[in-house]
């Protein structure tokens, strides 16, 4: 089946947030950031700027008539600055006029006197100062304490992940109209349209009931609009609440960039020991989460660090210990991956450490200690159906790794200037939402009398074709065209209490509650069809193409007539449907439990080139033998692994987040801050389907593909500091990402005379 999205977006028909026809009279909001990090807000002089031509109002934390508080998993986040300044351009008032542009020129007429205070921003430092947002946790296996003594070889060190802006082509907005019985009416660039709702409500202290969210599609999102949504649709509402009239609020690039949060970056300290055959006896880990200023979902994404600290690995003596720690930067956010990537590099860096200093590739570590079948996780789940030592041996029948090493030695004997290396990642990466009660999905199923059929689902569609597989759902169960289906944009007033577009589930969940929705259908609508044509027996019924067949053979009646049949027979043809995944769970006060409920393998093998005298590189090769388990759409999936690979190839090589000491980000627009581009691209990219069971907890077999491929970045990471050691064997090891152009040559020179 073909994306149903595809000849709409390509021909620029696909509505988004932007696009939607605004009313008569909307006005226009723009955002006042705090010029400062840190500090107490004295008093705000708005005067100037209401004067300026065009504004209507100007609102501040003093005009909330709920609570000035938006934080989903810790109340710590105001909407508004009000006595504090928490981070640099934290929303600190709202100016509405009639354009975007009046309201542009009025911001630059307040008046701000703040008492600036220092500012963190550094996860050690904020740890040294016990700056935490909640209590650190553990997860732990064994007891490492005991084994160092024991150990043939030990070796410790630091490493260090930074953070990655997302990069969305659609920026973060909101469009708020006030209704005749004074609800709000909220279009909203969300992956979570309750959380936008719940944090209007708290805003503005109504009931749920009054307020109505929307969300068509995403322009990308990648995790930056599951909780980030949620401030710009409540300032619209608040205006609208107020002014009784049509707000817009949609982000400027530059705004977009400098107030929002972005992935966690993270500092490590690590200490790793092993046996005389290379086995991993111990392994402990400090990471040390820049949460920013508040919770966000920063305490979920050190659950998820936590439980990928031992990645696709076997550690039989393991301590994971993760500190979020707070800061004075814009409150970092969910990225696809999702706290994964960065407990799954601070062990890839121990182990290319350990080999280094051993004289040994790190792929003779990386095979030894892989995880096998009904080996433990550090957090009590059991790896059944475990394929993590199937994927590295299919990488290496395809690939033939010891050719691709033998021919990267080759070249690097005969080239002085530019240097190859080689680095393979194995994944593990467990689907579901750690917090057991988000396993939730809904779906709502109308037929109508025309026979076409209308699906509304929790999901949000944001360019990874979850659409489509739902499409596929239904057409299937129903045996219908995919032409007579169509899926509604997501909406609180039919999906109530939905859980977020998030952790690679939204398939899994919502897709398999259209396929209890559309089966419960299907089998009212052979009882009737059985009914019609006489029959007792119903398992001589079936639904093909359309048409009703008994015992395998077409009978006169066609979907059409069944459907009006229904209808004048008063069955049911709606149905809302409930799925909540089975067998998991998790017990915090012991942080043991099974909490995934399934995970997704795969081995990638990549290959980059350095030129040595420039300190730029390129990723030669990528090849990928990934788990998609028995996929529903090939195309989709592969589609899905390729775009990750690339945003992981970025977060490892050249996007840099920087912010200097004064919390201002340094590289605040897209000429500075550098996202990888055809030029980043390997020239060859190759993904093979892992040969794999189907899973059952996923929808039809077909494993979740969002999250997991991002992982497969890191080897580019490791491949490139292999070419720099091939060139200069002497230099430091200082296990730092992004490995820019700019560390390559500050690295790649060290030690060599």
């Amino acid at each position: 089946m073909k994306n149903i999205d595809s000849k709409m977006n390509v021909r620029g028909e696909s509505l988004y947030l932007d696009d939607y026809p605004v009313k008569e009279g909307c006005l226009h909001a723009v955002v006042y950031g705090s010029p400062v990090a840190h500090g107490r807000l004295k008093s705000l002089d708005l005067s100037e700027a209401k004067k300026m031509p065009g504004v209507v109002a100007i609102f501040t934390a003093k005009d909330i008539p709920g609570e000035n508080q938006i934080g989903s998993i810790i109340p710590d986040e105001p909407l508004m600055a009000d006595e504090e300044i928490h981070y640099k351009n934290m929303p600190t008032a709202l100016v509405v006029a009639r354009s975007e542009i009046e309201a542009r020129r009025a911001i630059h007429k307040i008046k701000a006197e703040i008492e600036e205070l220092p500012a963190i921003v550094c996860p050690r430092e904020a740890k040294e100062k016990k700056k935490f947002i909640v209590a650190p946790r553990t997860f732990k296996m064994g007891a490492p304490e005991d084994l160092w003594d024991k150990c043939d070889h030990v070796f410790s060190g630091t490493a260090d992940m930074g953070g990655q802006e997302h990069v969305y082509l659609e920026t973060q907005g909101s469009y708020a109209s006030y209704m005749e019985d004074g609800s709000i009416r909220v279009q909203s660039g969300t992956q979570a349209t309750s959380y936008v709702q719940v944090g209007i409500q708290k805003v503005l202290g109504l009931p749920q009931h009054m307020i109505e969210v929307e969300t068509i599609r995403l322009g990308g999102a990648f995790g930056g609009k599951e909780d980030q949504g949620t401030p710009w649709a409540c300032l619209a509402s608040l205006a609208c609440y107020h002014l009784k009239k049509p707000v817009k609020l949609v982000l400027h690039r530059l705004d977009d960039m400098r107030m929002t949060g972005k992935r966690h970056p993270y500092a490590f300290d690590y200490k790793i020991g092993f046996s005389k055959d290379h086995k991993i006896m111990a392994y402990e880990v400090e990471c040390y989460q820049n949460g920013g200023a508040s919770a966000d979902v920063s305490p979920a994404v050190m659950e998820r660090t936590l439980f990928h600290g031992g990645s696709s690995y076997f550690i039989p003596n393991i301590a994971i210990t993760v500190y979020s720690c707070r800061t004075n930067l814009p409150p970092n956010t969910a990225f696809r991956g999702f706290g994964g990537p960065q407990g799954m590099f601070v062990l890839e860096a121990a182990i290319f450490k350990a080999a280094h200093e051993l004289g040994i590739d790190a792929s003779v570590i990386q095979e030894k200690n892989l995880l096998y079948e009904g080996s433990n996780f550090p957090y009590g789940q059991i790896a059944w159906n475990c394929d993590a030592k199937k994927s590295w041996e299919q990488l290496h029948q395809e690939c033939d790794v010891e050719e691709v090493r033998q021919e990267i030695e080759e070249y690097n004997k005969t080239h002085q200037d530019s240097k190859k290396g080689m680095a393979i990642f194995p994944l593990c990466f467990g689907v579901s939402f750690t917090k057991t009660s988000l396993n939730q999905g809904f779906s709502l199923v109308h037929i109508y009398k025309d026979g076409s059929v209308s699906i509304s689902t929790g999901v949000i569609e944001m360019g990874q074709g979850v659409n489509t597989k739902i499409t596929q759902v239904a057409s299937d169960i129903l045996s219908i065209a995919p032409e007579r289906i169509r899926i509604h944009p997501t909406n609180t007033t039919r999906t109530a209490n939905a859980s977020p577009t998030a952790a690679s589930t939204g398939a899994d969940l919502n897709g398999k509650a259209t396929q209890v929705a559309c089966t419960q259908i299907k089998d009212r609508l052979i009882k009737l069809a059985a009914k019609l044509l006489n029959i007792v027996d119903c398992t001589r019924i079936n639904l093909q193409n359309e048409k009703i067949l008994l015992d395998g053979r077409a009978t006169e009646i066609d979907w059409n007539h069944l459907i009006l049949q229904a209808l004048e027979e008063r069955v049911k043809i709606s149905e809302l449907a409930h799925y909540a995944t089975p067998q998991i769970y998790f017990d915090k006060t012991k942080e043991k439990g099974h909490p995934f409920a399934y995970h997704v393998y795969g081995t990638a093998l990549l290959v980059s080139k350095v030129d040595c005298l420039r300190g730029t590189y390129e990723i030669e090769k990528a090849h990928i033998v990934h788990d998609f388990g028995k996929s529903m759409n090939l195309d989709v999936d592969v589609g899905q692994i390729e775009g990750a690979l690339m945003q992981g190839i970025g977060l490892m090589t050249i996007e840099e987040l920087l912010y200097n000491e004064k919390g201002t980000l340094v590289y605040d627009n897209l000429s500075s801050y550098k996202i990888p581009d055809i030029f980043c691209a390997p020239k060859e990219v190759i993904v093979s389907p892992l040969k794999s069971k189907p899973n059952e907890l996923a929808l039809y077999g077909s494993k979740a593909v969002g999250e997991p491929p991002l992982c497969y970045g890191i080897a580019a990471y490791f491949s490139i500091v292999k070419a720099m050691q091939a060139f200069n064997s002497k230099m430091d090891l200082e296990l730092s990402a992004p490995i820019t152009h700019q560390k390559v040559m500050e690295t790649i020179y060290q030690k060599l005379c």
